[in-house]
């Protein structure tokens, strides 16, 4: 009996397969393709539908809300779903319904891309940088740049209206489709525009609306074609900001001063429908003439001054000041101001005008050469102080001079500038003015007796006495006279005659030394001193009047000294 069950259950086994194969192929289910299934199930996450396959087939819900379909799917239902595989390695069936919608629609998206045929859907949504459009059941995308002609900041009454759009993307690569609503207003702008433009031609004066307005310049809308009113046609004058002239929404009169029939734009101006202030402006002005003005704007590099209507001249910073180079303009002048300047450059095709403010005021140089001159004491005050000399202000004036260190202290030493600090009221003589160089030099050291007075009555090889101040390694600083100002230093090799006597620690502070002078410069106001050359010129006496050995009184100690030691020395060689 077993064996014969046995036999009966191979059989029928053979005989199901067979059934099943051939069911199968009259299923026709191939991967690639677009089969219709029936939903079975419709959970919270998925949707189940039935092939006929070995196992039901799973699509994620959100594959039905991105195009809204959830709503009316119910269990029974059928819909289009690609295949994407029979078996997966864990025995399922993976189908998509997202896939299944863009392989319908994309043969016809395709169609209307190469021939560029308009395509009507609905705008679901919004993403990041553009919106979700719905065409056929294909969802596109729909960039912000593209949705309108011009800037919108609501889109609320293009939401889920039905709206014709033109397919400018498509990649099958990435399955991505671009859509654009703007180049549908643009052709039937187009077709409007060119009625418009027949009707118009340059040189006219029409009316028209200001649109919007940008930095660069407005546009303006005539009568539904839009035009360029650039901020260089506004004014013959300078315009910082268009938005100080012209408002949204504003009717003005402009100039058609151009217009491209090939790419359909308009200039237009305002300044065109007056005459050019540049014109003849040699024959209005006068180079180095002084005309009224009102201050218009200030910016950092100077001020622009209007002269009459459309016309303006700049007054840079440096003609702002007779004493600041770099003056800041905002400290001198302000808007709406009235001013007298002075034309110093006119240039009519580069349409530029030069002016001066500080040259119709009077120059504080020559007042300072009126009222100063070389030699002159002059209280000052001092402003600034730095490494090398004090900067002070002269008083009755704006100028301000330098006082260099060598000029504080006959010593000429840095540290006299450690004596002052900023507003010292101090008293000076004005030792050079420069008005070409805008220069002042004072000095404070020439207001007492110069001590390199003592060295006018002396000459070359004459002698004097000196007192050490001070015992360096390699020198000595010694003072001659009364006056303790002018120190002189003699150097290590002018100490002495003999080379091992040349050491300044045998000197000491308060010694009197003779010296004997040996570089005299009365104008560059030098004086070298020596010892060394002092000891040499009293040798030189000494072997004049006493011969080689020197005599009597004029020898010297080491010479006799030397010659009773010789004497010793032979009868000690007798004996």
């Amino acid at each position: 009996m077993s064996l014969e069950i046995e036999t009966i259950g191979k059989d029928n086994v053979k005989e199901f397969e067979k059934l099943l194969k051939e069911d199968f192929k009259k299923r026709d289910l191939k991967e690639g393709n677009i089969v219709k299934a029936t939903v079975s199930e419709i959970t919270k996450k998925n949707v189940y539908v039935d092939l006929r396959g070995k196992s039901e087939g799973i699509i994620s819900v959100e594959e039905f809300k991105m195009s809204k379909e959830l709503d009316g799917l119910k269990v029974g239902s059928t819909i289009e779903v690609y295949l994407d595989k029979i078996e997966s390695y864990k025995g399922e069936i993976i189908v998509s319904r997202e896939k299944a919608r863009r392989m319908g629609s994309w043969k016809r998206m395709q169609k209307s891309f190469e021939n560029q045929e308009e395509v009507q859907g609905i705008i679901t949504n919004r993403v990041k940088g553009g919106f979700v459009v719905n065409i056929d059941s294909c969802l596109c995308f729909l960039p912000g740049s593209q949705v309108d002609t011009k800037p919108l900041k609501n889109f609320d009454h293009l939401m889920n209206v039905p709206q014709k759009f033109l397919c400018v993307k498509l990649d099958k690569a990435r399955g991505n489709i671009v859509v654009s609503r703007r180049a549908i207003l643009e052709k039937t702008r187009n077709k409007d525009l060119e009625n418009i433009l027949s009707k118009m031609k340059e040189g006219d004066i029409v009316e028209g609306t200001c649109k919007s307005i940008l930095d660069w310049g407005c546009f303006m809308d005539l009568n539904g074609a839009d035009a360029l009113l650039h901020v260089t046609d506004l004014s013959y004058s300078r315009v910082k900001k268009p938005a100080d002239l012209l408002s949204v929404g504003q009717k003005i009169k402009v100039k058609i001063i151009k217009i491209d029939k090939e790419t359909k734009r308009i200039s237009v101006g305002v300044k065109q429908m007056h005459p050019d202030p540049y014109k003849d402006l040699e024959k209005k002005y006068k180079l180095n003439a002084v005309y009224k003005g009102t201050v218009s704007s200030v910016t950092p590099y100077g001020a622009f001054v209007k002269l009459e209507e459309g016309l303006e001249g700049l007054v840079h910073q440096s003609e702002i000041s007779w004493t600041k180079k770099n003056a800041q303009v905002g400290k001198y002048l302000s808007n709406s101001q009235e001013i007298k300047v002075k034309i110093i450059e006119m240039d009519s095709e580069k349409r530029r005008i030069s002016l001066s403010y500080k040259q119709t005021l009077e120059n504080p140089w020559s007042i300072l050469i009126k009222n100063y001159k070389v030699g002159s004491i002059a209280n000052t005050t001092v402003k600034n102080i730095t490494e090398f000399a004090l900067f002070v202000s002269l008083e009755k004036t704006d100028l301000t001079g330098m006082i260099h260190y060598k000029d504080i202290s006959w010593k000429e030493s840095e540290e006299s500038l450690q004596k002052f600090k900023k507003n010292d009221l101090v008293k000076a003589k004005i030792l050079e003015i420069d008005a070409d160089k805008e220069k002042i030099r004072l000095g404070i050291r020439q207001l007492e007796k110069d001590p390199f007075d003592y060295f006018l009555d002396k000459k070359d090889r004459d002698i004097v006495t000196a007192t050490v101040k001070e015992v360096l390694r390699n020198s000595i600083k010694v003072s001659v006279g009364n006056d303790e100002n002018l120190l002189i230093t003699i150097k290590k090799s002018e100490l002495a005659k003999e080379i091992e006597d040349c050491r300044p620690e045998i000197f000491t502070k308060g010694n009197k030394v003779d010296c004997m002078i040996v570089g005299l410069d009365k104008e560059k106001r030098k004086a070298n001193l020596s010892i060394k050359e002092l000891e040499k010129h009293n040798q030189e006496i000494a072997i004049k009047k006493y011969g080689k050995d020197g005599t009597s009184s004029g020898q010297v100690l080491g010479d006799i000294l030397g010659k009773v030691f010789k004497s010793k020395n032979k009868k000690k060689g007798k004996k």
